[in-house]
């Protein structure tokens, strides 16, 4: 059986998803993205002027997260019971991990891809200035919990 789109109706109009018959369930997930940076960009991160951008970017993603719906047209409006986002150096870039968790009728992996891309947005704003060639990659929901589709996990 081919499953339908849910944010389209019968004639193929774009609608937001009625979900008010829904029960709330506890809802989580997690996201992932990765800003590859060279490794002598990396090594003049702490002396960045414009401030730590590894801070500046969890402060962003953690906004971005409670701003999703305002971004995304067509997703619900949640209130977000944590957002986490975890931001760290490795040999060749940083990896943005963002967490999300709520208790709503609808799910939460818009708001943690959306802390994960503004996090990354906002290390290569904070970095741009060192280094234009700077790659913002893999971003992907890692996992997700709750709901009438079931758990995920990435393989």
């Amino acid at each position: 059986m081919k499953k339908k789109l849910s944010h389209y109706d019968q004639s193929g109009a774009a609608r937001m998803v009625d979900v008010s018959e829904k029960a709330p369930t506890k809802r989580t997930a997690r996201a992932h993205a990765f800003v590859s940076i060279r490794a002598e960009v990396l090594a003049k991160l702490p002396e960045n002027p414009k401030g730590n951008p590894l801070e500046i970017a969890r402060v962003a993603g953690i906004s971005a997260a409670k701003k999703t719906a305002e971004l995304i047209p067509l997703c619900h409006p949640l209130m977000l019971s944590h957002v986490d986002v975890e931001v760290n150096i490795e040999s060749n870039g940083v990896r943005i991990v963002s967490s999300v968790s709520t208790t709503a009728p609808t799910g939460v992996e818009m708001e943690a891809l959306t802390a994960a891309s503004v996090a990354a947005l906002t290390v290569y704003d904070m970095t741009k200035a060192l280094d234009k060639s700077i790659e913002i990659q893999d971003l992907y929901l890692l996992e997700k919990t709750g709901g009438k589709s079931g758990d995920f996990k990435r393989a």
